[in-house]
Formats: structure tokens, C-alpha cells, sequence
């Protein structure tokens, strides 16, 4: 707020105020003085009241939906964080009224808001490799947990050398990256006694053993 009378001065001192409600928005009216030149004057600010918008939460294989309340000129992006009565979440994408699916939308543009649950432990892929037989898991991991190229990892009787690590944007040989970003895991079994962690207790899912396509 600045005054109009000295040069826009910004020093201004509230006499008082008050909120003037709508069925779309609330109006507040402030009684202003400048601290300068003692002006008084009025001035208005008005904001359109928080809309409802869909929200669909993915927790690994399942989804929840709600309600969350969203002022219509906000814009969003995915990887936002949302509070909602599901708890906090990660905006992955948005779906138009057009149905058109985007990163990035004004809220009242908005149909539907697509998130993950982060209050949930992240669900990752691991694929070991025995000469062209595959056996495959779904370990639950805290969010921060850093798995890197060339661990040792132990799971139920087997040990692993990490090999590859998919991302949610890319294929790594080297490196670390945590949990909530990665994909899957690639490794070859090893004959190794030590290993750097165990991930046995971790198991959400065992998958069967699959055979390479000739």
C-alpha cells in the first residue's frame, strides 16, 4: 500500500479495518495513514474466496480421492507439496477441464490435481539378473534412503552388486540417488560374504522368477 498524495511513501499506519465477505470473494477495506504526510485516505483489497478441486493421491498401487481448497488464480506445478486431510502430497500432474494432462496450470484451469502420498514409505523395483533368469521385488524404503551403483545389498538369501539405477528421469551406471526418486534397481548376484545393507525385512512384494525371451 502506498500513499497517494507523498511520492508512494510505503510508511503507512492502519487506523482500521474490516472484511467485507461475497459468495466468490472477500473484500478487505483499510482506513490508511501516512506516516509522512499524515494523509488519510481509504483503499480496498479484494481476493477471490478458495475454490474446491479434486484431488487423486496415489499410495503405491492405490489411489484415494478428496477435496482441497485452492484460491482459483493460484498457479501450480508438479512437485508442489499439498496438505490435505490425506496428508501431505506431491503434485505429479494436473488434468484440464479440456482433459488436456499438464505440469503447470492456473487453479481454475484445473479439473483434477494427480499426487503421491509422501507420508508413505517410496515403493522401488529390484531386478536381479542370474544369467538370463530374473527375480524380481518391491521394497518399501524411507524417502531419503540413497541406494548407489556398486552397493552390496542382501535380500532374503541373495546378494547383489547394484548395477544400474532407474530414476524417475534417467538410467544411472554411476552415482547415488535417493529412494523417492528411483524406479527400479538392476543387479548381478555376487559371491560375496559382506554386504553394505540389508533390505530382507524391506520386502512389499516378491515377484516370480522370469525367464529371458530367447
Amino acid at each position: 500500500m502506498e500513499c497517494p498524495v507523498c511520492s508512494g511513501s510505503e510508511d503507512i499506519k492502519i487506523l482500521k479495518s474490516k472484511t467485507v465477505s461475497s459468495k466468490t470473494n472477500e473484500i478487505n477495506e483499510f482506513l490508511l495513514e501516512c506516516n509522512d504526510c499524515n494523509h488519510i485516505f481509504k483503499e480496498s483489497i479484494i481476493l477471490e474466496k478458495p475454490k474446491s478441486f479434486r484431488l487423486i493421491v496415489s499410495e503405491n498401487a492405490n489411489s484415494k480421492r478428496t477435496n482441497i481448497d485452492i484460491c482459483p488464480d493460484d498457479r501450480l506445478s508438479a512437485g508442489n507439496i499439498l496438505i490435505s486431510d490425506l496428508g501431505k502430497s506431491e503434485i505429479t500432474s494436473f488434468e484440464l477441464k479440456n482433459n488436456k494432462r499438464v505440469k503447470s496450470a492456473i487453479a481454475k484451469d484445473i479439473d483434477t490435481i494427480w499426487a503421491s502420498s509422501i507420508d508413505i514409505p517410496s515403493r522401488i523395483g529390484i531386478s536381479i539378473n542370474f544369467k538370463g533368469i530374473t527375480q524380481g521385488y518391491k521394497v518399501d524404503l524411507d524417502r531419503e534412503f540413497k541406494i548407489s551403483v556398486e552397493d552390496v545389498v542382501k535380500i532374503e538369501d541373495r546378494i547383489f552388486k547394484v548395477r544400474v539405477i532407474k530414476t524417475l528421469k534417467k538410467k544411472m551406471v554411476k552415482g547415488s540417488a535417493k529412494a523417492s526418486f528411483i524406479r527400479r534397481v538392476y543387479g548381478d548376484p555376487v559371491n560375496y560374504k559382506n554386504y553394505d545393507y540389508d533390505l530382507t525385512n524391506k520386502i512389499a512384494i516378491k515377484k516370480e522368477i522370469t525367464k529371458k525371451r530367447l
